[in-house]
């Protein structure tokens, strides 16, 4: 896998600081209120239980699966929920936490979901934030880091079911995507 990486973005260490920082920000933001943290499967998952571990505050735990990409490299445009989550959220305050924020159209279809099901308010938490790929004008409230409008794989993320669990963030080589 290694030798499909072009190079390496954020190492672990780098992940690991700027988590705990996120953690830090949100257990502040949050105290005495009522939060549920929906996790986005399944790019989210090592990034979700990372951060989950760095916030000091009572904290439900939820997750969701959506599609809007397949196989591809690049949003469908059509967002699909396959697995939804198994907490009334009316009334709490809920987090969406993601891998990445590329076109939006996912994370905005979700935020506005959430609000008509009556959440006391929705924000969004990604690892990553990829502004130009955005289609959409969604923003993220709680944002690890911003990176270059490229392919990028590891903790978590993948290309076609592959490197996810690289302990780092990379940019994958061109070359294995478009064969």
């Amino acid at each position: 896998m290694k030798n499909d990486i072009e190079r390496i973005l954020f190492t672990e260490e780098q992940l690991d600081k700027r988590i705990a920082e996120l953690g830090e920000v949100i257990s502040r933001d949050y105290a005495g209120k009522k939060v549920v943290a929906v996790g986005i499967l399944k790019g989210a998952v090592v990034f979700f239980a990372d951060v989950m571990r760095k916030i000091t505050i009572p904290i439900k735990f939820d997750f969701m699966a959506v599609s809007s990409y397949g196989r591809g490299t690049k949003s469908t445009g059509t967002v699909k929920i396959l697995k939804d989550v198994d907490t009334d959220i009316a009334g709490k305050h809920v987090i969406i936490v993601e891998d990445i924020i590329d076109s939006g159209l996912t994370l905005k279809y979700l935020k506005e979901n959430f609000e008509h099901r009556k959440a006391a308010s929705v924000k969004l938490c990604a690892l990553l934030d990829k502004p130009e790929g955005r289609r959409t004008d969604i923003t993220g409230d709680y944002i690890g880091f911003n990176v270059p409008n490229e392919f990028i794989v590891g903790y978590g993320l993948d290309y076609a079911g592959k490197y996810r669990n690289l302990p780092y963030i990379g940019v994958l080589k061109k070359e294995v995507y478009e064969k």
